[in-house]
């Protein structure tokens, strides 16, 4: 009879103590990851990509603030920004500061659902379900965002293509809005990649199949999202439970091939909803990709393929 009581005694304070460090340290283990993406012409010079996700920025979270100024000190040569900014009203000016010193730096984003509307209360269990309807709380002043970056001089990618100059080097960047809301219209930026670009990067927040195959098949380099939070709450040696999206769990997080010459970055984000403010085996992070020459031949066909599209 002791024994059975003991038991779920014991099994209730493990649980209760991993949520307890998940709330309390690995929420704020802030962590910046390192990748290198080949995917330069192979005498290239190195390029490096700074890329943040998935802030959820309260006004009085400090400790985030600073770290996310301080990644200024990794000298990028280009900084994305791929949404969930914002986790209430007030949150723009801590979006703000928190960027300040990456302001100078070429740059460009998109929006994710947490920059349009508040976070909710939900059942966890929701995470689970792939047909579940996003529940929107109250709406986020995403248009103040928008423009002081825009005005700071990053280019809104919503739905939009641009070419801009980064480390010397020709980018084209192109965007679409967060189909976790069902607001992405790809076709609105369809079409094959500039071969005259040395590089070329797609954004969207959250990492749905269907459109990180769209920009696979117009012939982008590198896609750029965040929205998974990496899992959130992972279970050591195997990995993320959930992505609350189409995309598989084993791409939850990290640097991955995903098609042809395509590469695929989810950022597992800096944030959580305040709803519940914990992360199990799973920091939080920013990334550093440092794009570098591909192997010749590899490259040369791309080129070719490009050409040809064109």
């Amino acid at each position: 009879m002791r024994l059975r009581t003991a038991i779920p005694i014991t099994l209730a304070a493990a649980a209760a103590g991993t949520l307890a460090y998940g709330a309390l340290v690995e929420r704020t283990r802030w962590t910046l990851r390192r990748f290198d993406v080949p995917v330069l012409a192979p005498e290239a010079e190195p390029l490096r990509v700074l890329h943040i996700s998935d802030l959820h920025m309260l006004p009085g979270q400090r400790s985030k603030q600073q770290w996310v100024s301080s990644l200024a000190a990794t000298d990028p040569d280009l900084v994305i920004l791929t949404g969930d900014n914002l986790a209430g009203p007030a949150a723009v000016p801590a979006v703000l500061e928190a960027l300040e010193p990456l302001l100078d730096y070429p740059g460009g984003f998109v929006f994710g659902s947490n920059d349009y509307y508040g976070p909710v209360l939900k059942n966890p269990l929701s995470y689970f379900s792939s047909s579940a309807t996003p529940k929107l709380g109250q709406p986020l002043p995403w248009r103040q965002l928008r423009d002081a970056l825009t005005g700071s001089g990053w280019t809104d990618l919503t739905h939009h293509r641009t070419t801009l100059t980064a480390g010397g080097r020709t980018v084209e960047l192109a965007g679409v809005d967060d189909p976790h809301l069902r607001l992405d219209n790809y076709d609105a930026i369809a079409c094959p990649v500039d071969p005259e670009a040395d590089i070329h990067i797609g954004l969207v927040h959250s990492p749905e199949p269907r459109i990180v195959d769209r920009f696979a098949r117009d012939g982008f380099d590198l896609v750029l999202t965040g929205h998974t939070h990496g899992g959130q709450i992972c279970v050591p040696g195997y990995g993320a439970l959930v992505t609350n999206c189409g995309l598989d769990r084993s791409f939850a997080k990290g640097l991955h091939r995903w098609s042809g010459e395509t590469w695929l970055h989810v950022s597992a984000g800096l944030g959580t909803s305040p709803y519940f403010p914990v992360r199990i085996a799973c920091a939080p992070e920013a990334s550093v990709l440092t794009l570098i020459g591909a192997p010749e031949a590899r490259h040369a066909a791309t080129r070719a393929d490009a050409a040809v599209a064109a």
